[in-house]
C-alpha cells in the first residue's frame, strides 16, 4: 500500500470521526433544546394559575381558561353564587360554566369538562412524562438509555436500530411507517383525539350545525339530519386563518399591556420617591410635635426649679433664724442659772427686774409667716385633657385615591348574598347596620344582628368562608368605623361598645351613657356623633361618653329631628342624619346648622329613610325601607336616581355602606342577609 493510499484512509477516518463528533454534538444540542422547550412550555403555558404547578388533570372552562380540576372545584366551593347557579366559576374572569349533572357532588362537577385539544397536545408532547424522541422508548422502559435511529408515527415512539428490527418483525407493526432520524427531520407528532362514545375511533369530523367534533360512527348515528358535516382536515385552513387573526389581536393587546406595564414601572419609581418625601414630612411633623412637647416640658421644669429654689431658700432662712433663737435662749438660761448660784442678793434682784421688764427678747415667737411666703408647691395634671390633646394631635392626614372609585352611573351587579344567620344563633338573623374593613389585606364585613343580640364579621381565609360572633347583653343598633381595625356599636342598654376586628371580633371597652343612642358615626379620632330619641337630638360625645354638645336644629321654630336612627359623616365632616319619622335626610354641621334636607322642606312625599352612607366622591346613598330601594343623592342633597330597587333583590333595607372597592352592601332586615353589589 502506497503512502498516498494510507493518507486517503486516514483522511476518511478523520472525516468519519468528525462526522460522529458532530452527530453527537447535534444529538446533545437537540436534546438540550428539547428540554429547554419543554421547560419553557411548562412555565408559560402548562401551569395552573391557582396552584402554580403543572396542570394535574386539567379542564378548560367556557371562557377558555384552563385550571386543574381540583383547583377550580375548590375555588367554586368558596363562592355561594356559583353553587346556587350550579356552575363552575372561573377565578380569572368570573364567568360561569354550567355543569352537565348538577345533582352530583360538587367535587365531581368538573369531571365532564375536558381540556382544550391544544393544552392536552402540549401536555402529551412536552409535559411531565412526555416521550423523548432522541432516545429509544423501548430501551427506556427497560431502564436503558440508547440513542434512537427511527420514529414510528403509528406507535408514536422512537426506537434504536435493534428495537427497530424487532418492530419490523412483529406482524402487528411490520407495515407501520417509520422515519429515519439520522438527518435533520422534524417529527410529525399529531395528537389522536379519541371519541368519548366510541373509544376505538378517532375524531375526524366537524358538525358545523352542532359545533361539535365527532367520529365517523357519531356522524352516522347522531348527525344524519345535520346539513353541514365536514372533515376536520378540510376546515383546518379556515380555522388556522381565524387563529392567526386572533393571534394578531392578542399580540396587539400584549403590546398595549406591555406599554401599560412600562408606564406602571415608571410610576413605581415616581411613587417610591413620593413615599420617601411623605415619610420625611411625617417624620418632620412628628419631630416638631416632640420638640413642642419637650419645650413645654422644659418650661414646666424651669418654673418648678425656680419656685422650689425660692421655697427651699425661705425654709433655710427659717432654720437659721430658729437656730439663733435657740442659742439666745440657751445663753439667757445660763445667766439665770449663774445668778441663782451667786451669793449676792443684789444680782438676783437685778436679774429678776430684767426678766420682769422684758429685757430678754422673745425671739421664739417671731411670726415666720410673712405675706408672700410659699406655703406648699403642688403639680396639678389633667390626665383627661392631656389624653384628649394627644388624641386630637394631628400630624397630618394621608388621603388615598382609589382606582376602584364607586361608579354610580354604572348598572349595579349582584356579586354575593351573605347569609347573616350563623351556627349557634337561636333566631333568624336581623342585620341592622353594616360596614366594610380591610384587615391585613383581608376584606371583612361587620354587621349588627339585632335579633340575636350580637355583632358579626364575615371574611374569607384560605379560600374558606369564615365568621366571628360577639354576643351582647342587649340589642345592638348603629355601627361606625373608628380606625382601620376598630368599630363602635350602640347598644340598647345605654352603652356604646368599641370592638377590635382582627378580623375576629374582640370587645375593647364599654361606655355607659345617660341616653339610649341609635345611629352613630365617627367625627374625629376622639369624638363621635350619636342620635337619641329621648329627647330627639344628635349628641357630640368624646370617647368616655361625655356629651360635648347637643344638636337639635329648628325649622320655623319647630324641631326637625324626631328619630335619628342612622348617621354617617360626609366627606366634608358634616353629619348626615336619616330620620325615620320626619321622612327626611338632614345634613348638619357639627355646630348644628342645617346644610340641606331631603326631601326639601315642604315636600309632600312620605318615605321612611334608614341606612345612609357617603362615598369617597361625596355622593350619598340612602336606604328607603318602605319603598325597597336605595337612592343616590349628590353631595348637596339632590336626587339622582334609584340606584337599587326590589328588582335587584333589595327587601326592607336597613343599613347600607360603600367600600373602596366599588362595592355596595345592603342589609335586608327581614330576609336576614346582606346583598353585595358591584
Amino acid at each position: 500500500m502506497t503512502e498516498k493510499d494510507r493518507y486517503v484512509q486516514m483522511e476518511s477516518k478523520i472525516k468519519s470521526s468528525g462526522r460522529k463528533a458532530r452527530e453527537t454534538i447535534t444529538l446533545k444540542e437537540n436534546e438540550d433544546t428539547s428540554m429547554a422547550t419543554s421547560q419553557k412550555l411548562e412555565e408559560h403555558f402548562l401551569t395552573c394559575t391557582i396552584c402554580t404547578e403543572v396542570f394535574d388533570n386539567p379542564c378548560t372552562l367556557v371562557c377558555y381558561h384552563t385550571f386543574c380540576r381540583k383547583c377550580v372545584v375548590d375555588y367554586t366551593k368558596t363562592k355561594p353564587e356559583a353553587i346556587s347557579a350550579k356552575s363552575l366559576l372561573c377565578p380569572f374572569c368570573s364567568k360561569m360554566t354550567k355543569v352537565c349533572d348538577p345533582d352530583r357532588p360538587v367535587e365531581e362537577w368538573a369531571d365532564d369538562v375536558k381540556p382544550s385539544f391544544v393544552i392536552q397536545g402540549l401536555l402529551d408532547s412536552f409535559g411531565p412524562g412526555s416521550k423523548d424522541p432522541t432516545n429509544c422508548t423501548w430501551c427506556h422502559a427497560e431502564g436503558e438509555t440508547t440513542p434512537a435511529s427511527v420514529w414510528c408515527s403509528v406507535c408514536d415512539e422512537s426506537m434504536c436500530d435493534r428495537c427497530a428490527r424487532i418492530h419490523k418483525r412483529l406482524p402487528s407493526t411490520r407495515h407501520h411507517d417509520v422515519i429515519d432520524l439520522s438527518g435533520e427531520m422534524n417529527i410529525p407528532r399529531k395528537l389522536k383525539i379519541m371519541c368519548n362514545n366510541h373509544k376505538d375511533e378517532c375524531v375526524k369530523f366537524l358538525c358545523k350545525d352542532c359545533k361539535k367534533l365527532t367520529c365517523q360512527t357519531c356522524c352516522i348515528i347522531y348527525h344524519r339530519k345535520c346539513e353541514s358535516v365536514v372533515t376536520l382536515e378540510s376546515e383546518l385552513p379556515a380555522l388556522k386563518s381565524k387563529l392567526l387573526n386572533e393571534k394578531e389581536n392578542l399580540r396587539q393587546k400584549q403590546i398595549l399591556i406591555e406599554k401599560k406595564v412600562d408606564t406602571v414601572k415608571s410610576n413605581v419609581i415616581t411613587e417610591k420617591d413620593r413615599y420617601v418625601q411623605m415619610e420625611s414630612k411625617i417624620k418632620s411633623s412628628g419631630r416638631k410635635a416632640r420638640e413642642t412637647i419637650t419645650l413645654k416640658e422644659n418650661k414646666l421644669l424651669d418654673e418648678l426649679k425656680e419656685i422650689s429654689e425660692r421655697h427651699i431658700e425661705q425654709l433655710n432662712a427659717d432654720i437659721k433664724s430658729g437656730e439663733i433663737s435657740v442659742q439666745m435662749y440657751r445663753q439667757q438660761a445660763e445667766l439665770i442659772d449663774q445668778t441663782l448660784q451667786s451669793e449676792c442678793d443684789m444680782d438676783v434682784y437685778e436679774m429678776y427686774q430684767g426678766c420682769d421688764a422684758g429685757d430678754v427678747e422673745d425671739v421664739g415667737h417671731t411670726d415666720l409667716k410673712e405675706k408672700g411666703r410659699i406655703a406648699r408647691i403642688t403639680f396639678r395634671q389633667d390626665s383627661d385633657k392631656l389624653s384628649r390633646a394627644v388624641d386630637d394631635l394631628q400630624l397630618g392626614e394621608i388621603d388615598v385615591l382609589y382606582e376602584g372609585v364607586l361608579d354610580l352611573a354604572a348598572t349595579p351587579v349582584l356579586r354575593d348574598t351573605m347569609d347573616v344567620t350563623v351556627a349557634g344563633d337561636q333566631h333568624d338573623a336581623r342585620p341592622l347596620d353594616v360596614t366594610a374593613l380591610v384587615i391585613h389585606g383581608t376584606y371583612t364585613v361587620v354587621t349588627t344582628d339585632k335579633r340575636n343580640m350580637s355583632v358579626k364579621s364575615f371574611y374569607t381565609r384560605d379560600n374558606q368562608l369564615c365568621h366571628s360572633k360577639l354576643r351582647l347583653d342587649s340589642q345592638p343598633w348603629g355601627l361606625t368605623k373608628l380606625q382601620h381595625n376598630q368599630v363602635a356599636v350602640t347598644v340598647q342598654n345605654k352603652t356604646i361598645i368599641s370592638v377590635e376586628v382582627n378580623p375576629e371580633l374582640v370587645l375593647l371597652s364599654t361606655i355607659t351613657t345617660n341616653k339610649q343612642y341609635f345611629g352613630i358615626t365617627s367625627l374625629t379620632p376622639s369624638t363621635f356623633a350619636a342620635g337619641s330619641l329621648s329627647p330627639p337630638c344628635v349628641d357630640i360625645l368624646d370617647m368616655t361618653g361625655n356629651v360635648l354638645r347637643s344638636v337639635s336644629p329648628l325649622s320655623s321654630g319647630t324641631k326637625i329631628l324626631n328619630s335619628p336612627y342612622f348617621l354617617c359623616t360626609s366627606r366634608t365632616g358634616n353629619i348626615l342624619v336619616s330620620d325615620w319619622c320626619t321622612y327626611c335626610v338632614l345634613c348638619l354641621t357639627p355646630e348644628g346648622n342645617v346644610v340641606f334636607t331631603y326631601p326639601p322642606t315642604g315636600h309632600t312625599t312620605q318615605v321612611h329613610p334608614l341606612g345612609i352612607t357617603s362615598t369617597n366622591t361625596g355622593d350619598i346613598l340612602v336606604a328607603f325601607n318602605s319603598q325597597n330601594n336605595v337612592v343616590h343623592l349628590t353631595e348637596s342633597g339632590q336626587f339622582v336616581r334609584n340606584l337599587l330597587t326590589a328588582g335587584d333583590g333589595v327587601d326592607h333595607p336597613h343599613g347600607v355602606c360603600a367600600d373602596g372597592r366599588d362595592h355596595v352592601y345592603v342589609c335586608n332586615f327581614y330576609s336576614g342577609n346582606i346583598k353585595v353589589f358591584k
